[in-house]
């Protein structure tokens, strides 16, 4: 509850001013269910006073969540990180219309770890490495690695489309902003502010392996990129053209894998190298 001036308003009001695509009934029902909780965990009532600098918690809730039918992994985890292999479909935070079915909620389920927190993201179409903080004070140690480039990053992928000629590397230099609609990313311009190494390395028949490298962390980098190319990745439902909204199928996706991660740990000075054993095969 952010400083305002007095006579403070109540904390219906405040939510109602926060909020205002939520009607007033259904905050009222939330605080008498209980659902409206202060710092200790408590619920509030509707007399419970606002108070500059306090907290109040709600925990989104969605009437129907849809199950993802694959599991996670976990690779790694010491006092500092946790290292987990997501499955493809597995959104690694809530978003939408997934809250327990979202990486982050399983871990800290199954691993009893209320304070996890991803370090980094990838698409929830995509599978592979994710690495979580453990530690709140070491967190921003491990996130500065990530702000600053300093973690190595590889994908493969599986596209349809064969590359002619011999030519087997290429490097994509571009701009990434904010797309239609606004899920979607575009290439825009001004400066450049997403990199990628792009490596073919296996053809076979109609179909082409690639060893992808992102430099930098756009959103959907990696698949614009590819779309970019030519190389649009197998089953991308979103680029190069978006296709229709239609439920997950669960046999066709997006054949994209975040295969490894490679850093030295800022806080054990270790080489740490974290490898999926998910494999994209032709």
């Amino acid at each position: 509850m952010p400083n305002t001036e007095q006579p403070y308003p109540s904390i219906l009001v405040f939510l109602q001013q926060r909020f205002p695509f939520v009607a007033t009934q259904l905050w009222e029902q939330r605080i008498a269910e209980g659902k409206v909780l202060d710092e200790q965990s408590t619920p509030i009532t509707l007399e419970t006073g606002y108070a500059p600098g306090k907290r109040i918690f709600y925990f989104r809730e969605v009437d129907t969540e849809p199950v993802i039918p694959f599991s996670e992994k976990i690779l790694f985890q010491d006092d500092e990180i946790l290292v987990a292999c997501k499955p493809h479909f597995l959104p690694v935070t809530p978003g939408g219309r997934y809250v327990d079915e979202c990486l982050l909620n399983r871990l800290r389920s199954s691993s009893g770890i209320h304070d996890l927190a991803p370090l980094h993201r990838i698409d929830r179409e995509t599978a592979g490495i994710v690495l979580f903080s453990v530690n709140m004070k070491t967190r921003s140690l491990y996130s500065q690695l990530f702000l600053h480039g300093s973690v190595e990053k590889t994908y493969q992928a599986l596209s349809a489309h064969v590359p002619l000629g011999d030519k087997k590397e290429w490097i994509v230099a571009d701009r990434i902003v904010r797309g239609e609609p606004w899920f979607r990313m575009k290439t825009g311009p001004g400066t450049v502010n997403a990199r990628s190494m792009i490596n073919l390395v296996e053809v076979k028949e109609n179909r082409a392996r690639f060893v992808l490298r992102p430099i930098s962390g756009k959103t959907h980098q990696l698949r614009i990129h590819m779309s970019w190319l030519g190389f649009g990745i197998l089953n991308d439902r979103y680029y190069p053209e978006l296709q229709p909204e239609s439920e997950d199928n669960f046999n066709t996706p997006l054949q994209l894998v975040a295969k490894m991660v490679r850093f030295q740990d800022p806080v054990t000075g270790e080489n740490r190298e974290f490898v999926s054993g998910r494999e994209l095969l032709l």
